[in-house]
């Protein structure tokens, strides 16, 4: 497996929730759980190990570095409600006044990505401890683009502005993809946070308002200039 430097989140490093979806791809279960122990390096061979007969765990490596283990999770809590697509859009506004995005080249909510570059997802509070996004896919996407999507909304439901935070572990059920020009929503919501651990929920509705996917998350307080080192 080879991460393209396309997808990357924080500088030099493999966007989480891209690279948890590519590794659960291998998983043949509903619901998986992803693991990230080290920045995922990008443009770089990996290689991904089966470790156990039915195929239900994997893991990634660099060479003898652990990256990441996926493995059969679940999700027990009901998905956060969605809003409108229109709330969605004008919560987008007061993400692009925000400053000091902690990662400006992220391929999922960057605002330094062209457009049809990145993601370019713009999660923006509508209500307490929770935001919402709108997606317009350009064309349908994979699975794995889904994971994405799913990713940075659940960081944002935190002040990650002011306390820079990564993934570290993601726990997902993709139950659909949407259609090229679907007009969805993303929400993120912020559940609790233990020291530098912080707990997170994220949903993906369609045009139709169903639910397309769903994700709860672990995200880690960092120094970015200690990242990846």
């Amino acid at each position: 497996m080879i991460i393209d430097g396309r997808f990357h989140g924080p500088d030099g490093s493999g966007n989480g929730g891209y690279v948890a979806g590519r590794l659960a791809g291998r998983v043949p279960i509903d619901t998986v759980t992803v693991a990230l122990r080290r920045p995922p390096p990008l443009d770089t061979e990996l290689t991904v190990t089966m470790e156990d007969e039915r195929g239900h765990s994997a893991r990634l490596w660099d060479g003898e570095r652990l990256i990441a283990e996926a493995l059969a999770g679940a999700i027990v809590v009901p998905p956060i409600a969605p809003v409108p697509f229109e709330r969605a859009a004008e919560a987008a506004e007061k993400f692009r006044t925000q400053e000091n995005h902690p990662f400006p080249g992220c391929f999922v909510c960057g605002p330094d990505r062209e457009p049809g570059d990145g993601l370019r997802l713009e999660p923006g509070q509508v209500g307490e401890a929770t935001v919402a996004t709108p997606w317009i896919p350009e064309r349908t996407p994979e699975r794995e683009l889904v994971w994405a999507a799913l990713d940075c909304p659940g960081g944002w439901s935190f002040d990650v502005a002011g306390r820079p935070a990564v993934l570290g572990t993601m726990t997902a059920q993709v139950m659909d993809v949407p259609g090229a020009g679907e007009r969805c929503v993303v929400m993120g919501h912020a559940r609790s946070r233990e020291g530098r651990k912080m707990h997170a929920a994220t949903a993906l509705y369609g045009a139709d308002g169903r639910l397309l996917g769903r994700a709860e998350q672990i995200w880690i307080e960092i120094d970015p200039e200690a990242f990846g080192r």
